[in-house]
């Protein structure tokens, strides 16, 4: 931790540990499980000093079973706890499809409104390493499709902690996003509890001439070509939806009526995804303001190559971002091969 101008400067990993254990401290009902959660790794540290400080009984590792603790998770959440349960990689949540899908999204409307369900989920995603296809999913768009959860994809570590709260205290089930690579990034964040309301979107970003509708890591490599843009007399407008469900659209559609240009750039694969959705939105909702065709970027459709010249290509950057604008705003091609494209790649020290 820093002390920066007055305040506290804390990384996004540290800002969801003080969430959790003073959300834990708050109400004795909260507790947090899943694999690997009070072992040496904690979870790239996210759980650092929660077993010490609770206990076994309110931090605790799990069988392998994805789908068994997810259910476990609803019991518990249906007998008035509020449990938090930890994926360290996306990727098996798809094993506790059934659960999420047949049975914890639809007790509320089941029941009549009666049984509430406060559970919450955190997933990871992200790359590193060469992780290939097994482990390099983002897949959050898919439970965004199912009614009756909730899905959070904070990029900042402000966001992270205050989304979590609500998350938490939320009468009904949320999924967190978590990318592995924005874990070392640091803001300024209050100490003291608060929750930033789902489903509400953030200007990271004010611009006139582009708007760049971004998610999760992609609002990084937004920030940077925007900085490599600016230096062209190009201004950017940076829109984080945060919540992608239930995906409250109105700062983006305002945006997009004032900028007359999108680029929606997702973590994820492009076809059938949030991208998708976010392109038909502002077609339906802007179509008289619109200067040229809403343009999307995201993963290549194909599962992620373990190879890292083919993982590069896979993934897109700043680059990308910058060259679909500059078509988009019928701009000469920028010299740049002096632009070092930062990433927090260089941090990123797996999970130990």
């Amino acid at each position: 931790m820093e002390i920066s101008n007055g305040e506290r400067r804390i990384s996004y990993c540290q800002a969801i540990n003080e969430a959790i254990s003073q959300e834990m401290e708050r109400d004795s009902n909260v507790f947090v499980y899943g694999i690997g959660v009070p072992d040496n790794k904690r979870i790239f540290g996210t759980t650092n000093g929660l077993v010490e400080k609770f206990g076994e009984e309110r931090c605790f590792d799990t069988p392998i079973s994805e789908d068994a603790m997810t259910g476990f998770g609803l019991g518990a959440a249906l007998n008035g706890m509020r449990p938090i349960h930890i994926h360290e990689r996306v990727d098996f949540l798809l094993l506790a499809m059934n659960q999420l899908a047949n049975i914890v999204s639809s007790w509320n409307y089941g029941s009549g409104g009666k049984m509430n369900v406060p559970l919450t989920i955190r997933a990871i995603i992200g790359r590193g390493w060469g992780q290939g296809f097994q482990h390099s999913k983002s897949m959050y768009s898919v439970f965004a499709h199912i009614p009756g959860l909730k899905i959070v994809i904070p990029t900042t570590a402000r966001d992270a902690k205050g989304l979590l709260v609500s998350a938490i205290r939320e009468n009904n089930p949320v999924i967190v996003i978590e990318h592995r690579w924005l874990y070392y990034q640091e803001e300024d964040v209050p100490e003291e509890p608060y929750a930033i309301p789902l489903g509400l979107a953030n200007i990271l970003r004010e611009g006139k001439d582009l708007t760049i509708v971004a998610t999760s890591w992609m609002n990084v490599e937004a920030m940077e070509a925007a900085e490599i843009l600016k230096k062209r007399g190009v201004s950017v407008e940076i829109v984080d939806p945060r919540t992608i469900s239930p995906f409250n659209d109105e700062l983006v559609i305002k945006s997009v009526q004032k900028t007359g240009r999108c680029i929606v750039a997702d973590n994820d694969w492009l076809d059938c995804g949030f991208s998708a959705e976010v392109a038909a939105r502002v077609s339906e909702k802007c179509f008289g303001r619109l200067r040229c065709s809403v343009q999307r970027i995201g993963y290549a459709h194909t599962p992620c190559p373990t190879a890292r010249h083919l993982e590069n290509e896979f993934y897109p950057n700043a680059e990308k971002i910058i060259r679909t604008a500059e078509k988009m705003l019928g701009i000469s091609h920028a010299d740049l091969s002096k632009e070092i494209f930062y990433s927090y790649e260089k941090k990123f020290k797996g999970p130990f």
